[in-house]
């Protein structure tokens, strides 16, 4: 009776493997797109929060630090991050690649916006 060890994986278990971790890197991708749009009208609404908020404020009031930026793009980033590294460890390189390039721009942008 052989091992289950030493029996190799069928070519449709792995396709459907396969299959299995694109839909999921496919619905992260969706998820990162509608986190997206939600960290931009985050920051377009605490925008206009603060130019209403300008007037009346004092030259000796600074304002806060902002962190709702770094937050947003920081949690982007790391959901682009995992994306890409499942996409590379699944040995879909070339979009593995592309979104790894995404999460270094995203990564730059966010310490840029460090208060």
């Amino acid at each position: 009776m052989p091992e289950q060890a030493d029996m190799q994986p069928s070519g449709e278990a792995s396709a459907f493997t396969a299959g299995c971790l694109l839909l999921l890197v496919l619905v992260a991708d969706v998820a990162d797109v509608a986190a997206g749009l939600l960290v931009a009208i985050v920051l377009v609404a605490r925008g206009w929060n603060r130019m209403g908020a300008g007037s009346a404020r004092t030259a000796a009031d600074a304002p806060p630090p902002d962190w709702a930026p770094v937050l947003g793009f920081g949690a982007l980033a790391l959901a682009l991050g995992v994306t890409a590294v499942v996409l590379l460890r699944i040995g879909h390189r070339v979009i593995g690649a592309a979104q790894l390039t995404l999460y270094v721009f995203l990564v730059v942008h966010t310490l840029r916006s460090w208060p």
